[in-house]
């Protein structure tokens, strides 16, 4: 593998650590602004900078926590294409209970991006299964 798609997974992972931890500054520092998620619906939420990030945060912890989530495990990950300046990571995560069983799996494609020389997520697109809580 490609060093740029080693450094783009060391990324990915320390992103994820922090979203399961809830330190949204950390994710941050692993993301490019403007910030692109194309989600449920092939709704492309658009993030131009940071602080609109932030203001979302708490809003999807509740309604991930009203789902019962407690962590998301990576499954896999793979460098599918690299380059000096852009990598394409394939992921399969796991949404999980606290006794670490699945409620929702799901494959999701990260375009990690190098700008001023540092690497960081710009683009996430994710075939996420809605789930409804009771």
């Amino acid at each position: 593998m490609a060093e740029s798609g080693q450094v783009a997974i060391d990324s990915f992972h320390k992103w994820n650590n922090a979203w399961n931890s809830n330190d949204v500054e950390a994710q941050i520092s692993q993301m490019h602004f403007p910030h692109f998620r194309l989600g449920v619906g092939n709704n492309l939420e658009t993030f131009l900078t940071p602080d609109e990030f932030r203001a979302l945060q708490q809003g999807i912890l509740k309604s991930l926590k009203q789902e019962g989530w407690h962590h998301t495990t990576t499954l896999s990950i793979d460098a599918v294409q690299t380059g000096s300046e852009k990598v394409h990571l394939l992921i399969r995560q796991s949404r999980q209970y606290a006794d670490g069983s699945e409620y929702n799996g799901f494959d999701t494609l990260w375009i990690f991006t190098k700008i001023g020389g540092r690497w960081g997520v710009q683009f996430r697109s994710s075939f996420l299964n809605v789930i409804h809580s009771n």
